[in-house]
């Protein structure tokens, strides 16, 4: 969860945060939700974080078939 997306991905992206991304060298954002309400957010990603790796599969390739790179739409 994040309150700036934009710096978030930069950050991953120039791998600034350790963590999963800068260990598996993961650049592209396929998947992101928006809400204004943090306690919601937060609810939310404890939910996915909870899911297996075919749920999670399932709704990125349900919203991003094409497994696009997102970056573009929120710069």
């Amino acid at each position: 969860m994040t309150n700036n997306l934009l710096k978030r991905v930069t950050e991953h992206r120039s791998n600034f945060v350790d963590g999963f991304t800068k260990r598996h060298g993961i650049h592209t954002l396929v998947y992101f939700e928006q809400t204004d309400d943090v306690t919601s957010a937060l609810n939310r990603e404890k939910q996915i974080k909870k899911w297996n790796r075919k749920w999670k599969l399932r709704l990125i390739e349900e919203n991003n078939p094409h497994w696009r790179d997102l970056f573009d739409e929120i710069i």
